[in-house]
């Protein structure tokens, strides 16, 4: 055997070899897939419940009356647990169970000195001039430390801010359907349960023509054509979002729809997002991907009602609009 052919054979070798340790490290769940997870997570050092989402647990520490505790769908590589959890959990299998501890860097954060901070008593609210309060001042939460006379010693760090966080999870299923994976990405992104559905639309839309090379040759190189566009009919798939009072009035929605759209349009490959309301006897449509928005119906009473659920002063929104008329 001759040297080159040695060396392309031990050439071919290497190139098999990190082909076959490339299908290893890709072998299990991976970035981008859904899964439903079931977690709790503790300070490593006073083994204090930071989250969870076992309602026996929930229980046993006697938090969260009012809340309800139970596994979440979320996405791999999205963020939506702290990355060293999904960098333990990327590979595993459905069933798997793990630990992982989170740094309190990448937690909530080493603690800062220079954020507790000596303040004046009456940037703080008179009911909240107590050692323990929270309060918000300048836009940043804080809790009291000390207050003596005048001034007041309030700590700006994180509760959890110095804390490494202990991780225990089990990944309980990788989600399919695709309605549930559309449905939990709208629990994560706005805490609300809300009815949604896929439907393939046929639409017309303006299409640029593309030139003939011929008639582009023809043409005086310093004069510039009207570019011209013809209607087309293209399919579009579509998630629908049901409005109701409550999506109106969502803060987050309110603030973030257009990002919220876009991520959801990525995540479920899909090509515009219409959220849509019932009016009467028929179906209304508000918006779509390049314009989303809430439709707002139901009757002054639901509205109220969404009001105040989502602690909404409605005669300060009056004033407000009063005051831009103005």
């Amino acid at each position: 055997m001759s040297n080159e052919s040695e060396a392309d054979e031990a050439e071919q070798d290497a190139a098999d070899e990190a082909e076959s340790e490339a299908a290893e490290e890709t072998t299990g769940l991976q970035n981008g897939d859904f899964i439903e997870l079931d977690y709790t997570a503790r300070t490593v050092e006073g083994d204090d419940l930071v989250d969870t989402t076992d309602p026996e647990v929930a229980e046993e520490e006697g938090v969260g009356e009012d809340q309800e505790f139970s596994p979440r769908t979320i996405v791999l590589g999205e963020g939506h647990v702290f990355g060293a959890v999904e960098e333990d959990i990327v590979g595993s299998e459905v069933g798997d169970t793990g630990t992982v501890t989170v740094d309190a860097e990448e937690a909530f954060g080493e603690f800062d000195d220079d954020e507790v901070r000596t303040i004046s008593a009456d940037r703080i609210p008179e009911d909240d001039r107590y050692p323990g309060a929270h309060v918000d001042i300048d836009g940043e939460h804080g809790h009291i430390n000390t207050i003596i006379g005048g001034r007041a010693r309030v700590d700006f760090n994180h509760p959890l801010a110095g804390e490494d966080i202990e991780y225990e999870w089990e990944v309980l299923d990788e989600v399919t359907d695709r309605e549930a994976r559309a449905g939990a990405l709208l629990d994560v992104f706005l805490d609300m349960d809300l009815e949604v559905w896929f439907e393939t639309d046929t639409v017309e839309e303006e299409q640029l023509v593309e030139s003939d090379e011929d008639d582009d040759e023809d043409e005086d190189e310093d004069e510039e054509s009207e570019p011209e566009y013809e209607t087309v009919e293209v399919e579009k798939e579509t998630l629908y979002i049901e409005a109701t009072p409550q999506l109106t009035m969502n803060q987050q929605w309110m603030m973030g729809k257009q990002q919220i759209a876009q991520q959801l349009t990525n995540l479920l490959d899909i090509d515009r997002i219409i959220v849509q309301e019932e009016l009467g006897g028929g179906m209304g449509m508000m918006g779509g991907m390049g314009g989303m928005m809430g439709g707002m119906g139901g009757g002054g009473a639901e509205l109220e009602e969404a009001l105040e659920d989502e602690d909404i002063d409605a005669e300060e929104i009056v004033e407000e609009l009063e005051g831009a008329e103005e």
